[in-house]
């Protein structure tokens, strides 16, 4: 996955927007106000801080060490570091990027997930 497609595929999702908050060289991605992804579009190897189910998140590790790790610079038991430009298929980063997108939409207040579904 290239940082252009990485970039396009969280700006796809239902209300996400692109902020600079840290410096101008760091991506954050969020969904009404809360962050979904985390990267420097420019690093290589390109990673990017997802959210992820607990659970799922220490099995990802296990599937794919040093591919997927405990979250940098984030709370570990519930974010994870994927390296995007790299031997994972794009297909599970992909997955990845969507499933950190609905859990952040799904910690979100019934109001706001409602305003996210209208057209």
């Amino acid at each position: 996955m290239t940082p252009q497609e990485l970039r396009a595929l969280c700006l796809s999702f239902n209300a996400a927007v692109e902020d600079f908050p840290f410096n101008p060289e760091t991506s954050v991605f969020k969904v009404l106000g809360k962050l979904f992804a985390l990267t420097a579009l420019d690093a290589r190897p390109l990673t990017v801080n997802l959210k992820c189910d607990p659970d799922d998140a220490v099995r990802l590790r296990g599937e794919h060490p040093g591919l997927i790790v405990p979250g940098w610079h984030m709370n570990k038991r519930h974010w994870n570091t994927v390296t995007a430009g790299g031997e994972l298929p794009d297909r599970l980063v992909r997955e990845l990027v969507e499933d950190s997108y609905d859990l952040v939409v799904a910690g979100l207040p019934k109001a706001e997930r409602l305003r996210l579904d209208r057209p």
